[in-house]
């Protein structure tokens, strides 16, 4: 693997990731995202349906939590977690635990870690944990780590030095075991930096990990709700600063437009695509601009729909999913509101999605209000597409240093 930066402006990174996968024959952009899945599938949608969406990420991102209960079937079956799912070609990112579905804290000890699945708590140990990444045969996969001083509204220093600690053995512990396995070895081990909001203990992470050979980090626990809150972004830029440039940067817990870009300010490259997902569960669509340079005639007509959007997310009422406790954004219109019973125009006029070109707001809202089941996959489809077109644009804003207009037009619509 190998991470070829084109541009660095500010502190943004834009280039590519090549060299990915068993073949080492694939790329990823960056900034980018991965693809959100659940138990490997994307959420609501087939493979064929999938196929429909443009921009689809490179990887795919699955959680430990959603597999660890089958892990011996796929011991068994041994040819890895892609072609059990029939998508041997895909290259795929293990994430420790869902973004959409958080693990009750207080259960990190000195030797393992629990997460959440069907069945209820499952405790890895590093051992346990590794067996598991060997049934999987991912591209990269996320070390174990003490994410719980991230958790607490206030971390105390020792909290934050225990979680730094425990997260480096359980990483050397796994580093050892990757060694002595030869199937392991093609995988690209990510390193998680800890610390809670404590700076001394962040940077200690960040200093110790990049010391040792891992593919890349993940930086744990700088997300926010709703906003990340300036003293975490000073602390973003404080761990970045100290992580070396040829490797890339995730970030979990991130995924809403404004964030996003909040992020990439302070040199973060990945982000989770469980945005989307939230927003389908709340029988919304995606509605947001990403286009800071549009034509005066399509600039009216857009503006004058952001406004009546934005009037509409202001009187209604806050709706959460029942996995995730979001707010409805201004990023996004409920579809289930009666207003759009005889709305015949597209979700988002100008968008080229399967949704938006073959059916119209009244039709995907006579889906919500009837429950049928196709809803999903229609929503699922446009706020996919929509989302990735966002990065796109980011990245095009980047090669044109046009980022700055394109972070005002998005905060403008995120107030």
């Amino acid at each position: 693997m190998k991470l070829s930066l084109t541009k660095v402006v500010n502190g943004c990174r834009l280039g590519k990731i090549q060299n990915l996968g068993k073949a080492e024959d694939r790329t990823m952009d960056i900034p980018g995202c991965l693809l959100y899945t659940r138990t490997g599938s994307a959420p609501h949608l087939t493979d064929h349906t999938l196929h429909k969406v443009q921009g689809v990420p490179a990887m795919a991102q699955l959680t430990l939590s959603s597999w660890a209960e089958h892990h011996e079937v796929l011991a068994e079956y041994k040819k890895g977690i892609g072609n059990f799912i029939g998508m041997p070609d895909s290259l795929f990112y293990c994430s420790l635990h869902d973004p959409v579905s958080p693990c009750p804290a207080g259960y990190v000890t000195n030797k393992s870690v629990s997460v959440w699945g069907v069945g209820g708590r499952v405790e890895m140990t590093v051992s346990k944990f590794m067996a598991i990444q060997h049934a999987l045969q991912p591209d990269w996969f996320q070390c174990l780590s003490d994410g719980e001083a991230s958790c607490e509204e206030t971390t105390s220093r020792k909290r934050a030095r225990k979680a730094v600690d425990r997260s480096l053995l359980f990483l050397d512990n796994c580093l050892r075991l990757q060694e002595e396995s030869e199937l392991l070895q093609k995988s690209t081990v990510i390193g998680v930096i800890e610390g809670g909001d404590v700076m001394e203990e962040r940077l200690r992470s960040a200093r110790e990990t990049a010391k040792r050979p891992v593919g890349g980090f993940l930086l744990n626990g700088f997300q926010g709700n709703p906003k990340i809150p300036e003293t975490r972004l000073h602390l973003l830029s404080s761990v970045t600063a100290e992580l070396p440039e040829d490797k890339p940067r995730l970030i979990c817990g991130v995924s809403r437009p404004d964030e996003v870009l909040e992020c990439i300010e302070r040199g973060v490259d990945l982000f989770e695509s469980f945005f989307p997902y939230q927003v389908t569960e709340r029988g919304c669509a995606l509605t947001f601009s990403f286009d800071y340079q549009p034509n005066p005639e399509e600039s009216l007509l857009q503006q004058n729909g952001i406004q009546e959007e934005v009037k509409y997310v202001d009187q209604i009422k806050k709706i959460k999913t029942t996995d995730c406790n979001q707010e409805m954004t201004s990023f996004e219109i409920n579809l289930k509101e009666k207003k759009y019973q005889e709305d015949f125009n597209p979700l988002v006029r100008g968008c080229s999605c399967y949704c938006c070109q073959s059916h119209t707001r009244a039709y995907v809202h006579h889906l919500l209000v009837t429950n049928e089941l196709l809803a999903g996959v229609l929503l699922m489809m446009h706020n996919f597409e929509h989302y990735f077109g966002f990065f796109c644009s980011i990245r095009e804003a980047l090669k044109r240093d046009t980022l700055v207009q394109l972070k005002e037009l998005i905060l403008r619509q995120a107030s």
